[in-house]
């Protein structure tokens, strides 16, 4: 062992070695361990500390090579000291591990038959181990999008459940980084006109002990122990033997996806780790450094503050952990290009003292990153248990926010709920209430009504209760509060009325979410009619239930969302980066044809309303400064269940002459039904009659009338 450097840290190989590091400020004793094909342990102890960093360099050992880490150090949990030599560590720089955990008594750091007792049980065949990895790729052939907020349409996506099942993906490739790579699920995303995957979690994550031994898994992957490695389940190389062919295949995709236009999000969880509360097991960090990784309960040091719902909560305070989620988001930009970040329950990321801060440390570090600042950055703003839990608004000017008040509010209005038309009308105008404030523009609300956390839409309008049984809680798991309606009918019919009604209403809220200024998210498969079975909390569903179902494809939905995403990337207006409701913009309408008062935005059984949207006054404009023409646009959104006969405005915001309208597109319509082109062309002072529960969208056709 020569001294080797102390950065960076993680195995770092070269021509002739590679150079270890590990940092630790409660270690005595940094003892690297090797292990060969048959699972032989070599032992090497790092014999250099600088800066708070264990390292050495070992000659001769190159790519591939298996390793782990053991800590000697104190064991105290009652002071928040977990050090024990008898656990076989993780790197925590790791680029890619191999093998899984193998649970039993052996990964966890008490005897189980005296848990106030350090266990000496080894548990180097029980956990998975690290690997060196070769660091080069040729990038070349890669041509990142840096598609624009304003023209994004994000698709989240679950990167084994896409393909698990896709006829037109090799069976070798199904439910891997390869088969999201493959030419047939490409031409999926690309004839939807998606801009942007975001995956679900990718980082190296393992399934819980009680639900492995119930037989479930944990498939949305948030139990993060590796965040610098691909997640090696999903990647064919690995399943075809190439130990750490992860990394490879995970860039491929990502080269794939940028030549189609498709930038890359991840899904990421720096909120918590898969170590649990303080009975969970010794995998990696608490065994390196407790205090350093983990927020450590004050008054009673052996158990940890918890504001993520899974027994632990990482600490962003600490400079060691802080460097590593640092680390991890500029290894994932520079050496995987990936195009942005999702962050999970981010609000726990920016806790100072407790509470949420604005200005945390956290934030810094990431406004000032001349690498990370310049991708898109999007939080989930809450996380569990705390007064300001809830941070919807919150966050810096270069965040944008998976706005909850959106999904909502939509869920809200077309389900029936009175009341809620002018909150309606100020999410679809890009909720300038929430961003408006602190100046940020309407790409700082992500606009969605499903996501991976609940009811697809499908089910949305299919039960009006959760059915999560399969999960092995007693149904007591998932929210309660789904905001959903069955039409009459829990779960699946062949009524063909209720089933119409239901595809209705997908259809609108559908049409409602892409006329909405901000940034359209669709779930992955909801284009399909993807269906859970009611179920809303499908975490643990490695299965069908979860999976894509290629077989049974809603074609007219289908149709629908190509249409209605076309529309979008095809018209400026939709994608504007002001506020419907800045002065000038638009006229909100009443059916009878006059603009909508005070006294009628307040009438809490008033269901309908008429938006006008002037195409044409202060344009954005493009990279070269040219203004973004558009026509005028008119949508009639009528929620009452009857037809509303709505008059044509005969005025615009600009004070110009009234215009012909024609009708593009119905949302009571089947998806696959041809544009209305035939319909007469709508004047002002005519009537249209709008169908129940239903959106009509109309662009000028340039013509006086």
């Amino acid at each position: 062992m020569w001294p080797g450097r102390h950065f960076p840290l993680g195995a770092t190989p070269d021509a002739e070695g590679t150079n270890f590091t590990l940092a630790s400020q409660v270690a005595q004793k940094v003892v690297l361990c090797l292990f060969d094909e048959a699972g032989h342990e070599d032992q090497v102890t790092l014999r250099e500390y600088d800066s708070g960093v264990w390292h050495g360099y070992l000659p001769g050992v190159g790519v591939g090579q298996r390793y782990g880490y053991r800590v000697h150090g104190a064991y105290d949990p009652s002071r928040g000291l977990r050090c024990n030599a008898a656990k076989l560590l993780l790197d925590p720089y790791a680029r890619a591990f191999d093998g899984t955990v193998r649970w039993g008594p052996e990964v966890f750091d008490y005897d189980w038959n005296a848990p106030d007792t350090i266990s000496a049980m080894d548990s180097a065949a029980h956990v998975p181990k690290s690997l060196v990895v070769d660091p080069t790729f040729d990038w070349a052939a890669d041509v990142v999008p840096r598609t624009s907020y304003a023209d994004s349409v994000i698709y989240e996506v679950h990167v084994k459940g896409f393909t698990a099942t896709h006829p037109g993906v090799p069976p070798e490739l199904r439910g891997t980084y390869a088969g999201m790579a493959h030419p047939a699920a490409v031409e999926h995303l690309t004839s939807l006109g998606v801009t942007a995957v975001e995956l679900l979690p990718v980082h190296e994550f393992i399934t819980a002990s009680a639900q492995a031994h119930s037989g479930l898994s944990n498939y949305w992957g948030y139990n993060t122990i590796g965040f610098f490695a691909p997640h090696e389940e999903y990647s064919a190389a690995s399943r075809a033997g190439w130990v750490g062919g992860q990394v490879r295949e995970f860039q491929q995709m990502v080269v794939a996806l940028h030549a189609a236009g498709i930038e890359v999000i991840l899904d990421v969880v720096y909120n918590h780790t898969a170590e649990g509360d303080q009975l969970g097991p010794t995998l990696c960090f608490r065994g390196i450094d407790n205090h350093a990784y983990y927020r450590v309960d004050p008054v009673d040091p052996s158990r940890y503050l918890d504001t993520t719902g899974t027994g632990n909560s990482y600490n962003a305070d600490d400079h060691t952990c802080l460097r590593l989620i640092m680390d991890s988001l500029r290894y994932w930009v520079t050496e995987m290009h990936v195009d942005g970040f999702r962050f999970d329950l981010a609000t726990a990321l920016a806790r100072v003292d407790g509470g949420f801060e604005r200005l945390s440390s956290f934030f810094a570090l990431i406004d000032q990153d001349p690498v990370i600042s310049r991708v898109k950055l999007i939080a989930e703003p809450w996380d569990v248990g705390q007064w300001d839990s809830y941070s919807v608004g919150a966050f810096p000017d270069t965040w944008s926010e998976w706005n909850g008040r959106y999904r909502d509010t939509v869920r809200g209005f077309w389900s029936g709920r009175p009341a809620t038309l002018p909150e309606l009308a100020t999410r679809v105008a890009g909720s300038s209430d929430i961003y408006g404030p602190t100046r940020r523009r309407p790409h700082a609300s992500i606009n969605y009504v499903t996501c991976h956390d609940g009811f697809t839409l499908h089910d949305l309008v299919s039960f009006a209760s959760k059915h999560n049984d399969a999960n092995g809680e007693g149904n007591r798991d998932g929210t309660n509060d789904n905001i959903s309606w069955n039409h009459g009918v829990e779960g699946p019919t062949e009524d063909p009325v209720v089933t119409a009604a239901r595809s209705r209403d997908v259809r609108a809220m559908l049409m409602t979410l892409f006329l909405s200024r901000g940034v359209p998210m669709l779930l992955g498969g909801d284009e399909l009619g993807r269906t859970q079975r009611g179920n809303n909390n499908a975490y643990c569903q490695d299965n069908e239930i979860s999976w894509f179902d290629w077989q049974h494809v809603d074609e007219d939905l289908l149709a629908f969302v190509r249409r209605v995403i076309a529309m979008r990337r095809a018209h400026p207006v939709l994608r504007r980066r002001r506020y419907l409701a800045d002065p000038g913009y638009s006229v909100w309408f009443a059916p009878d044809g006059q603009p909508m008062s005070p006294a009628m935005w307040q009438d809490p059984a008033r269901r309908s309303v008429a938006v006008f949207v002037d195409g044409t006054v202060a344009p954005d404009h493009d990279r070269w400064g040219e203004p973004l023409l558009d026509r005028n646009l008119l949508v009639l959104v009528n929620g009452e269940a009857d037809p509303v006969g709505f008059r044509i405005p005969d005025t615009s915001p600009s004070g110009g002459p009234s215009r012909l309208w024609r009708l593009e597109l119905d949302t009571s319509l089947p998806g696959s039904a041809p544009a209305p082109s035939s319909t007469p062309l709508a004047g002002a002072g005519s009537t249209v009659l709008a169908p129940g529960r239903s959106l009509l969208v109309h662009w000028s056709t340039g013509e006086e009338g």
